[in-house]
């Protein structure tokens, strides 16, 4: 749900965006790159999920973390131990905001 320019709201939490223009209180998609989640600590992060698999694909791993009953794709050159509890970091501009049915 975008609330306002620049404030949007995913996962139960609102997040500030780059995006603008959006009516307020719009229902939204919103993207965001396995790339571009950071990982932290559980205590660190805006997200906190568990670590529900770990990939190692030649150049970097893909870690799939259960959030609030929703999957999350992480790609990273780190991995974390499955059943364990990572923090997730989002920068504003790595947050893409689209319109519903965007194509």
């Amino acid at each position: 749900i975008m609330h306002d320019d620049f404030d949007v709201e995913f996962s139960s939490r609102r997040f500030v965006c780059v995006d603008k223009g959006f009516e307020k209180g719009e229902n939204v998609d919103v993207v965001v790159r396995p790339e571009d989640i950071i990982m932290t600590s559980a205590e660190e992060g805006m997200l906190r999920g568990i670590v529900r698999s770990s990939v190692f694909k030649g150049v970097h791993y893909e870690l799939e973390v259960e959030e609030s009953g929703r999957l999350w794709l992480l790609q990273n050159t780190k991995t974390a131990p499955i059943g364990s509890e990572l923090g997730m970091i989002i920068n504003p501009e790595d947050i893409h905001i689209m319109h519903k049915g965007d194509a």
